[in-house]
């Protein structure tokens, strides 16, 4: 009996014994080859878990901590980076919407937010005019070396964030400096990417995004306004240093000491979106001891949700801030203005601000793109601007008590106003205008005046009637954008307003700041009853050479 065979078992032959032998060490080598197989596909596995990780640190730190500040000239600009497909350059100009350039290819966005004017450099650039110009040659240098640092930072973030989530993921050191490593790796070869296709040239073929993008249908050619926004950004500091002789102006202006329970009112119109107006508002409001702004309306061009951030400058006046809608304005920009803590918004609603009653009435027109669904001109009782002038003055005769001003955006609103209040302020012209309304004919009494021998008090001519002054303010953004398309430029202007005791108009300063090209300032006191006003035409809105906020 052969050994290790049973006796039930058959005998064992040689082909049998060496098919046993074959199958066993085939079974091993399937198993070594698994064992091997294993070992591979573990590191594999494992080396694109540490990939994974470390790029999405590389994600989440650029997205978090990929932003540094930087000095540009008296700006103070934010510069970040981002992951993209794409790549390119974005340059943010709120609130005139933002600049594309196809500066290089991806896999990282650079995104340059101007931000506001810095206070003390600002005036250091004023008191040192030589500044101004090496400023100017100094910014393409504070560009490049805020990128510089701007991409030292983000590698910084890129590694230690990429290392961090693999410790927490990981908690092995092997592992962790394998994820440092490729981050380090993953963020230069994205840089490398971007210089290696960085097209210099691609600012001179810009893509424009958010309201720059209407500007050819609203404001005529686009290269044009390029060209006339490029003189005007020149000229900025010109109308910065304007402010200083602002000061200068004052002590040559006529003898006019207002008392010291006197009432300043300034009254701003048409800012058009403009960067400056509100800077050159804090500045009035400061130097005149302002108590209180009036805005007539046609605070942005098209009333679209993103110019609703141009009202957040409104509490940075400091004084309660009156406003009505114009015509560009839509209930989106009114609700905006209407969040601001120190705004008042009036829409045939009456306030008091500082013991003046101001009443006023939105426009009621929306026509951003200039179009007009009335005539203007036309006086007649189905006019909306005629309808909204009469709903106004019927709240007045309502409110039991007199009112002091009352505020529309367009002047053909006021006819019906006449001798409901002695001053109506208005905008919309873009120009400057002031005259006393017609007095409105009394009507006769309610009773029948055949029935009664003695007539009605209004029929003597005995019923004080009053004389009603209209004052269409200028445009305090210089018409925006469109002003720049004349050989002429719109002017800024804004007016203060002198109140007495009484409530009543004594004296009003016209203030005016040259467009663009032009450096001057003008200033004119007038004093009520110094000389003769003229008196508005009750059927025009429009006076010959005046151009509308259409």
């Amino acid at each position: 009996m052969t050994a290790g065979m049973g006796q039930g078992d058959p005998p064992m032959t040689d082909h049998h014994w060496l098919h046993r032998v074959r199958h066993r060490v085939g079974r091993a080598g399937a198993v070594t080859a698994r064992v091997y197989s294993n070992r591979w596909t573990t590191r594999v596995r494992i080396a694109a878990a540490v990939g994974l990780v470390s790029i999405g640190g590389v994600v989440v730190g650029t997205m978090l901590f990929g932003h540094a500040g930087l000095n540009v000239g008296p700006f103070r600009a934010e510069m970040s980076i981002s992951p993209s497909i794409l790549g390119g350059t974005e340059v943010d100009i709120p609130p005139l919407g933002s600049l594309h350039l196809d500066s290089h290819d991806g896999p990282i966005h650079l995104k340059v937010n101007l931000g506001s004017l810095d206070q003390s450099r600002t005036e250091a650039l004023i008191d040192d005019p030589a500044a101004i110009s090496s400023a100017g040659e100094n910014a393409v240098d504070d560009v490049r070396s805020g990128v510089i640092r701007l991409g030292v930072r983000t590698l910084g973030i890129a590694v230690l964030s990429a290392m961090i989530l693999a410790a927490l993921i990981f908690r092995n050191m092997r592992r962790i400096a394998g994820a440092g490593v490729t981050a380090l790796v993953v963020t230069l070869g994205s840089f490398g990417l971007a210089a290696g296709t960085l097209r210099p040239d691609s600012i001179a073929e810009p893509r424009y995004e958010g309201l720059l993008v209407n500007a050819p249908a609203v404001v005529g050619d686009a290269r044009r306004i390029a060209d006339n926004y490029g003189r005007y950004a020149d000229q900025l500091q010109q109308i910065v240093s304007n402010v200083s002789r602002l000061y200068t102006t004052v002590s040559t202006l006529p003898v006019y000491q207002p008392a010291g329970n006197t009432t300043r009112i300034l009254h701003v119109s048409d800012l058009h979106l403009n960067p400056s107006s509100f800077g050159l508002i804090r500045t009035v409001v400061q130097t005149f001891d302002i108590d209180a702004v009036i805005d007539t309306g046609d605070m942005v061009d098209w009333g679209s949700s993103a110019e609703t951030g141009y009202a957040s400058s409104i509490p940075s006046v400091g004084v309660p801030y009156i406003y009505v809608r114009g015509n560009h304005d839509s209930a989106a920009i009114q609700d905006a203005v209407a969040r601001q803590k120190n705004a008042v918004v009036l829409d045939n609603k009456i306030t008091t601000v500082d013991g003046l009653t101001i009443a006023g009435i939105g426009d009621p027109e929306f026509t951003p793109d200039k179009s007009e669904t009335a005539d203007a001109a036309a006086q007649d009782a189905a006019n909306p601007l005629t309808i909204a002038g009469n709903e106004l003055a019927t709240t007045i005769r309502n409110y039991g008590k007199p009112v002091d001003i009352a505020l529309v955006h367009d002047p053909a609103m006021a006819p019906p106003l006449s001798g409901e209040v002695p001053l109506v302020l208005a905008g919309h012209l873009h120009k400057r205008e002031v005259s006393l309304l017609p007095v409105p004919v009394p009507e006769p009494a309610a009773s029948d005046a055949s029935a009664s021998p003695t007539p009605a008090p209004s029929a003597t001519g005995t019923q004080t009637v009053t004389q009603t002054r209209l004052m269409v303010e200028g445009s305090t953004g210089g018409a925006g954008l469109r002003g720049l398309e004349k050989e002429e430029p719109t002017p800024l202007s804004l007016s203060v307003l002198y109140f007495d005791e009484n409530h009543q108009l004594k004296a009003y300063d016209d203030i005016e700041l040259g467009g663009t090209g032009q450096s001057n300032v003008e200033m004119q006191r007038n004093v009520i009853g110094a000389k003769e006003e003229p008196t508005a035409s009750p059927s025009a809105s429009v006076p010959a050479g005046a151009e509308p906020s259409r």
